[in-house]
């Protein structure tokens, strides 16, 4: 692959490889962390690798998605599992000084923005909900269903990224819907799922 292939190939899939590591980015690297760190650091693996991409017999978006994976988990083995000074291990100084909301302007905001309050309320419900149904799961059906629905892979790609035959990936889908549809409430899994 030359150089104007693999830009073109990379920049195709440079949203949903951003949209796979921040899926997959551990919440306590947020606020540190970088996904377009992560994301360039892919983007020069996966060009200084390029010319191994013709030998893999994967399709363009798998093997950047396997280059980024590695590098995500570099960074998470770095931040979160090094044994000298880590984020972890750091105590953040909590601000002083903040002024507080007067009681007219925390009542006004709160009448401007009241159905949006009731929505995220009853957002919050539904996801509790939805992750005690995922929690139920096995690991292996939450991938397929990230995979699937979060990563937008087809079966083939799914099938492909857990060496599963397509039939088991395609019945592991199935099984692990229903299973999530069975674990929710009913008027929660109609919507939901």
């Amino acid at each position: 692959m030359n150089n104007e292939e693999f830009e073109r190939v990379f920049s195709g899939h440079r949203q949903r490889l951003r949209a796979m590591l921040g899926l997959r980015m551990d919440p306590r690297l947020r606020e540190r962390i970088d996904i377009s760190d992560i994301l360039q650091e892919a983007y020069l693996e996966a060009h200084r690798r390029r010319g191994e991409y013709d030998a893999n017999q994967m399709p363009p978006y798998l093997w950047l998605r396997m280059i980024a994976g590695q590098k995500l988990v570099d960074v998470h083995r770095h931040h979160l599992q090094a044994k000298k000074r880590t984020m972890l291990r750091e105590v953040r100084m909590m601000e002083r000084g903040m002024p507080e909301a007067s009681s007219i302007d925390l009542a006004a905001e709160l009448a401007d923005s009241m159905t949006s309050v009731t929505k995220a309320v009853i957002r919050a419900e539904v996801r509790l909900k939805v992750e005690e149904a995922l929690s139920q799961l096995q690991a292996i059906d939450r991938e397929v269903l990230a995979l699937r629905h979060f990563e937008q892979l087809t079966n083939a790609e799914v099938a492909q990224v857990l060496n599963l035959s397509p039939t088991a990936a395609s019945n592991r889908y199935v099984r692990a819907i229903k299973k999530l549809r069975d674990a929710l409430p009913s008027d929660i899994s109609g919507e939901a799922i």
